[in-house]
Order: C-alpha cells, then sequence, then structure tokens
C-alpha cells in the first residue's frame, strides 16, 4: 500500500509508541524501526563490558565496536548486538536505569544516527524514537507526536514490566526520563515542525493506530496526486 512512506513517530516514554508504531506497520504493509531498542542495545553492550555508564568519554571510546542489528517485522520485530539476541536483556530494570546517561552522549547518537538512516533507507517503514521527525528523518511525510499524562504512562508501564515496581515509582521515573530527553544538548526530545500531536491518555490503542493509519493514507492520496500531475 505505502512502499516508500516514511512514518516517523516521537514522543515521551509510555506514550504508547511501540504498540502504535507496531499496529500501523503491520496494518498498513510497512516494515519498523524502534531506534530506542538500538540506545537500550548499546546500553546493554556497556553493562556487559563493564563501561562506566556516567563517564561520557568511556561511552564514547567503546560505542563504534558493537555490531546492532535490528530485524523490522512488526509483527517479531528483532534487536541483536554482535550476533547475540538482546530482546530480552534491553528490557531489563538494569538497562532501563542506564539507557538516559548513554543516550546522551554525542557520539553514540551520531553512530546510531547513521544506522537509523541507512535501515530507513528509501522508506516504506515507520520508525518510533524522540527524535525521528526532528533529527533522523525531518523529510518525513508523515510526524507524529504521541503523549499521555504522567498517571497513565506510569499505569501502562508497571502493566507491561511489572519489576518498575508501584505506579509512584513508575511516574516518577518517568518524568526523570522525560527531563534528561528534553534537557540533553545533542537531539533533545521534541516536537518535529509539521508533526501531529495525539494524546493517548484517554484513546484505546485502536484508536490511535486508527488516527495514524489516516495519516499515512493521506499521504499516500497526496503521493498518488503528484504522480498523476507529473504523468500529465
Amino acid at each position: 500500500m505505502s512502499s516508500n512512506v516514511v512514518v516517523a513517530v516521537d514522543g515521551t516514554s509510555g506514550s504508547g509508541k511501540s504498540s502504535t508504531c507496531r499496529g500501523v506497520a503491520s496494518r498498513v504493509g510497512l516494515r519498523y524501526l524502534d531506534t530506542g531498542a538500538q540506545f537500550r542495545a548499546m546500553t546493554w553492550f556497556m553493562l556487559e563490558q563493564g563501561v562506566d555508564v556516567n563517564d561520557a568519554e568511556a561511552v564514547a571510546a567503546r560505542c563504534a565496536e558493537p555490531s546492532i542489528e535490528s530485524g523490522t517485522d512488526p509483527l517479531a520485530p528483532t534487536i541483536a548486538v554482535d550476533g547475540v539476541d538482546v530482546s530480552g536483556p534491553i528490557r531489563s530494570a538494569e538497562v532501563t536505569a542506564a539507557v538516559s546517561p548513554v543516550s546522551t552522549v554525542p557520539q553514540v547518537r551520531q553512530r546510531l544516527l547513521e544506522l537509523q538512516r541507512s535501515i530507513i533507507g528509501e522508506g516504506g517503514i515507520v520508525v518510533e524514537g524522540r527524535d525521528i521527525g526532528s533529527v533522523v528523518w525531518p523529510q518525513a511525510e508523515v510526524k507524529v507526536y504521541l503523549s499521555a499524562d504522567a498517571a497513565a504512562r506510569a499505569r501502562r508501564r508497571i502493566a507491561e514490566h511489572a519489576h518498575l515496581g508501584d505506579v509512584n515509582t513508575a511516574e516518577a521515573g518517568l518524568l526523570e526520563r522525560d527531563r534528561i530527553d528534553s534537557g540533553r544538548a545533542t537531539a533533545p526530545l521534541t516536537m518535529a515542525d509539521g508533526a501531529v500531536h495525539i494524546d493517548t491518555t484517554h484513546r484505546t490503542l485502536d484508536e490511535v493506530i486508527d488516527l495514524v493509519a489516516g495519516l499515512v493514507a493521506d499521504a499516500d492520496a497526496v503521493a498518488e496526486d503528484h504522480v498523476a500531475e507529473d504523468r500529465a
């Protein structure tokens, strides 16, 4: 249906990006890329290697080493480091606690930016992250920014990851992640120019998928009109 469209979905942690992006990609026949999983994979590598994740210079010195491979099937996305499947380990409490400082290192962001752009390639993909529409692929035909209030995000996170503790603890962690992501000097979390803002607090997952899929359909229609004009 949408062979070349790029859908850039940014937003806060716990706002429903992953479920929405996988649902949209599956529905309209696109590939799917979770850039957050790549940052988690890099963080997992640093922890495995005994690197102090709070030492930016140490992280920068090692970030070119791991080979990170992202599978883009929305029904079964994969993430591997040096050929090792790390889909489970990157969701651990240890990685979750360490991913923000690793993600703020400019050399890490540049390394993964190049990887992300190479995967996006000629399009046909839904990409989720925090700076996709603003930095990674600002020319995306569809840009979306998802948000939800902190309490709703915390409840969702607890439902998905019981190890995060109680709702209050999870909410505090999400707000701290928001602060770090929004305040970093390199590629901060922000709503890209031209992005459609969708508040998911009181919407079901299906409702959000419907909204984003509708934006994709609109972009396809515009692209088809341009092709028809070029042929005329």
